[in-house]
């Protein structure tokens, strides 16, 4: 959209996202290949580290794909890819303890998840007619239109912000989890924290990608309406 000029502004974004989809594939790859001392599938991990934490009424699926493990709220159910599911690898069960972390935290009412839950109507609508709209109002000088789409990818923007502390404070309740479960040796566990890290990673690089593209609507508005 809109090759002009100003498109040098999201760049760097652009490239810190390429990186940090490498990086996550190629770091879950590597441990990937490295089974754990405990030797327990990511299933297995999952379902007990749920019962620890009292919550038997969570389901433990198998979902098809790579890297579309996820926790559900809605049906209260952790998804995780074939990998994770049946892998006893460190990537494994640090996913999966990553994706029962979520499950903690909708049981646990955690404040970000829930503002990211009842901001995601709106972030779907957000990120889907934004450029639309905002395209509309720059091509037909319609600055209402513009301005709807600016705040429709303000709200989309939004979302991801809250997106971050929701996954590191996952990322950190998993780890926990496996050093005092025993599931991870002193010698795993920065295996596994390199695995969430990267997969981080991927988050900050869409607040940047999105950061980005603001600014340059913003800006592009601004050289319209002169």
């Amino acid at each position: 959209m809109f090759y002009d000029p100003t498109f040098i502004l999201v760049l760097p974004a652009l490239f810190l996202a390429m990186y940090a989809q490498f990086k996550v594939k190629s770091t879950f790859a590597r441990y990937l290949q490295e089974r754990s001392y405990a030797g327990l599938t990511g299933a297995q991990v999952a379902r007990q580290l749920l019962n620890a934490n009292g919550l038997h009424n969570v389901n433990v699926e198998r979902i098809g794909g790579e890297l579309t493990d996820h926790y559900d709220p809605r049906s209260e159910t952790v998804r995780l890819s074939p990998h994770v599911y049946d892998g006893t690898s460190v990537a494994a069960i640090g996913v999966a303890a990553h994706e029962v972390g979520h499950a903690v935290q909708h049981a646990r009412g955690y404040a970000p998840l829930g503002l990211r839950t009842s901001l995601f109507p709106v972030a779907a609508v957000g990120s889907q007619m934004a450029f639309p709209l905002f395209m509309m109002g720059f091509l037909f000088s319609i600055d209402m239109l513009m301005l709807v789409g600016i705040w429709f990818f303000i709200a989309a923007l939004g979302f991801q912000l809250i997106t971050l502390p929701v996954e590191f404070n996952a990322s950190r309740r998993a780890l926990a989890a496996l050093q005092s479960g025993g599931y991870l040796t002193q010698a795993e566990v920065p295996k596994a924290k390199a695995v969430l890290s990267a997969a981080a990673l991927t988050y900050v690089a869409a607040v940047a990608v999105a950061a980005s593209q603001l600014i340059r609507l913003l800006f592009l508005r601004s050289q319209r309406r002169r």
